[in-house]
C-alpha cells in the first residue's frame, strides 16, 4: 500500500513496507509492518492454566439394605446377609474379608427388614488440582486433573449407637485421583472482582487399598462458584467454595448384593490462573515503555510491569495512584 502527499509541489512518498529489505528510502519517511508473534505463541497465549489446593470435608455414608450386624462383646461389628446369617464379614468399606469368628451369647444383632442400618464417618482431604482451559467471550472449556490425600474418621453406626461399636476401616489414609471436563462461565464483574459459575464432570479412581474387581463407580459432578481477582491481564487469583456428588456399589460375594458408599464432599479451594502473553517481554533491560511497543518491526511488551500487576495495553499503568495519596496520607487535607 503506498500513499502519496503533495508538500510544497514536491510530492513526498509515505510506505508501508512488510520488512527493512524491501525499504528503499530513508527510514523516517516509511512505516515498515510490525511483527507480532508466532503462530505457537499465539496458540499458547488462549490457554489459561491454574493450580489449587484447600480443604474438603468429606461425608462418607452408607446403608446396610439387605443386611444384619451382629455386635459381640469386645468386638468389632460384623455383617451379613439377611438371608444368610452364618455368612458374615468383617470388612465391607474397601474390600470384603469374610469373617471366621463364631458367634457367642450375649451378641447383640439387628437387620434392616426391622430397621434402618449402616455407618456415617467424616473425612477429610487435602486436594492439588491443574486445570487447562480456554475462554470463549464469557465462556469456559477445558479439563483437569486431581490429586487428594484423604483420611477416614471412624464409622459411627446411624441406629443403635448404644449397642453398636465404631470402628476404622483399614484403608483409613489413601490417594484419591480425579480427572474432569470443566465447563463454566463469567456471571456478574465488578471493576477487577469477576464471578465464574463452574462444573468439573468426570470420573476417579480410589487409592491401591481398594479391590476394583468388586467396585463399581459412576461419574462424579463438582458445582462451584470462583471469586476470582484480577492482578493483570495475564494473572489472576481466586477463592472456589464447591460441593461433590460422588458414590461407588461395593459388590458383596456369595451374594447378589451390594453395598452402596456415598463420599459426597465440600471444599474451599485457593489457588491463581495464569495465561502466556502473547507478545514477548521487552529485551532491552533499560527500556522504561510502559505500553506494548516496537523496537526495529518487532512489537514487545513493556517489562516494567511483573505479571501480577495491572496494565492496560494501550496505556502504562505502572503507578496509578501516587505515594502521597496512599496509607495515613489520604487524611491529609493537602496531601503536599
Amino acid at each position: 500500500m503506498t500513499l502519496v502527499f503533495t508538500l510544497a509541489g514536491m510530492p513526498l512518498l509515505w510506505a508501508q513496507y512488510k520488512s527493512e529489505k524491501a525499504a528503499t528510502i530513508p527510514l523516517e519517511h516509511f512505516y515498515i509492518e510490525r511483527q507480532k508473534s508466532g503462530v505457537l505463541r499465539l496458540l499458547l497465549s488462549k490457554l489459561h492454566v491454574s493450580l489449587s489446593t484447600g480443604y474438603g470435608q468429606v461425608f462418607v455414608n452408607h446403608k446396610l439394605d439387605s443386611f444384619g450386624i451382629i455386635q459381640q462383646p469386645d468386638s468389632l461389628p460384623l455383617i451379613f446377609d439377611h438371608d444368610n446369617a452364618g455368612v458374615r464379614y468383617g470388612d465391607w468399606f474397601n474390600k470384603v474379608t469374610p469373617s471366621t469368628y463364631p458367634t457367642t451369647s450375649g451378641a447383640f444383632s439387628v437387620n434392616s427388614d426391622t430397621a434402618t442400618i449402616g455407618f456415617r464417618s467424616k473425612t477429610f482431604s487435602i486436594p492439588l488440582k491443574a486445570t487447562v482451559h480456554v475462554e470463549i467471550d464469557r465462556y469456559r472449556i477445558g479439563g483437569g486433573y486431581s490429586y487428594e490425600f484423604t483420611h477416614l474418621g471412624k464409622f459411627k453406626p446411624i441406629s443403635y449407637g448404644g449397642s453398636i461399636s465404631s470402628f476404622s476401616p483399614q484403608a483409613n489414609n489413601f490417594f484419591l485421583k480425579k480427572y474432569f471436563l470443566l465447563l463454566g462461565a463469567k456471571v456478574y464483574r465488578y471493576y477487577e472482582y469477576v464471578v465464574v459459575v463452574d462444573a468439573n464432570v468426570g470420573g476417579y479412581k480410589l487409592g491401591s487399598q481398594f479391590d476394583d474387581s468388586l467396585i463399581k463407580k459412576g461419574m462424579y459432578f463438582n458445582l462451584g462458584v470462583s471469586l476470582e481477582r484480577e492482578m493483570s491481564e495475564y494473572f489472576k487469583v481466586f477463592v472456589r467454595p464447591s460441593f461433590e456428588f460422588k458414590n461407588y456399589k461395593l459388590s458383596i460375594p456369595e451374594t447378589s448384593q451390594s453395598i452402596t458408599h456415598r463420599l459426597n464432599a465440600a471444599y474451599l479451594s485457593i489457588g491463581a490462573t495464569y495465561r502466556l502473553p502473547e507478545l514477548r517481554r521487552c529485551f532491552l533491560k533499560d527500556c522504561h515503555a510502559q505500553i506494548n511497543h516496537a523496537h526495529g518491526n518487532r512489537e514487545y511488551r513493556s517489562r516494567r510491569h511483573p505479571i501480577y500487576k495491572k496494565q492496560n495495553p494501550h496505556y502504562g499503568e505502572n503507578y496509578p495512584t501516587l505515594i502521597k495519596y496512599k496509607g495515613k496520607n489520604k487524611k491529609k487535607l493537602n496531601p503536599y
